[in-house]
């Protein structure tokens, strides 16, 4: 079965039939002999950590400009908050695209934050502000569930370095928008389904969990939990389509 993975980032599957697709620096670092090996004396912690676990069934690939695999040639395409960064009108682009590389009853799997999940519980605290007052001191983690991250300046790795290094790194590598990691949209199990039924033509669209899926053995790729089986990216909303 041949599966991409796209927008890897860090989730990365080596098993057999998979590629793992992305533009990222540290990946563009990885699949070049001489900056590997200067990254490898330069990155420290958790992103030497990071670099050094990434596999070989690597593709440096810019996704913007297109999937760089043959029409009806591909059984899964998987992506994981990776739409939600990515204009409403590119979103659109990018997902025919997906479904051209699909063969007829390929599936694609598209895991976002779930808006839903995040407005309920916002009203949630809402309505115990409303019973206990002195709850108010924890609601703007709430309206963070829903904003922080689309009005968010830096990049979250970089917000972590000394100020000479992040300097250096802004200057660079730009903002947080500027390097993707700002969500353009969001997306639930109405809007993301709408999306791809009625304006993009798949067919057979079904809301899933993590563990559940109509793609044989998804579980054994791992790709939706953690090292311990748990929920890789908890609060999600899985949704598969069928070509």
């Amino acid at each position: 079965m041949k599966i991409l993975n796209l927008g890897c980032g860090a989730k990365t599957c080596d098993k057999e039939g998979v590629t793992n697709i992305d533009w990222s620096i540290y990946l563009r670092l990885r699949k070049n002999r001489i900056l590997r090996v200067a990254a490898s004396m330069v990155l420290k912690g958790e992103r030497l950590k990071y670099f050094s676990s990434l596999p070989d069934n690597i593709m440096v690939h810019n996704l913007a400009r297109n999937i760089p695999f043959d029409s009806d040639s591909v059984d899964v395409v998987y992506h994981s908050h990776m739409l939600e960064h990515l204009d409403q009108d590119v979103a659109s682009e990018f997902l025919r695209e997906v479904k051209r590389v699909l063969r007829p009853g390929g599936i694609c799997r598209i895991v976002v934050p779930d808006l839903e999940i995040a407005v309920k519980a916002y009203l949630s605290h809402i309505s115990s502000c409303e019973r206990s007052p002195d709850s108010a001191e924890e609601h703007d983690t709430y309206v963070a569930g829903l904003l922080e991250q689309s009005v968010r300046k830096e990049a979250s790795s970089t917000s972590r370095q000394t100020p000479l290094r992040r300097r250096v790194e802004n200057m660079l590598l730009g903002d947080a928008r500027r390097r993707g990691e700002t969500p353009q949209w969001m997306y639930d199990r109405f809007n993301l389904t709408y999306l791809l039924k009625r304006r993009l033509g798949y067919s057979h669209v079904h809301v899933q969990n993590y563990k559940t899926s109509l793609i044989k053995d998804w579980g054994d790729y791992g790709l939706d939990v953690d090292d311990q089986g748990n929920q890789y990216k908890p609060d999600s909303l899985y949704v598969e389509a069928m070509k």
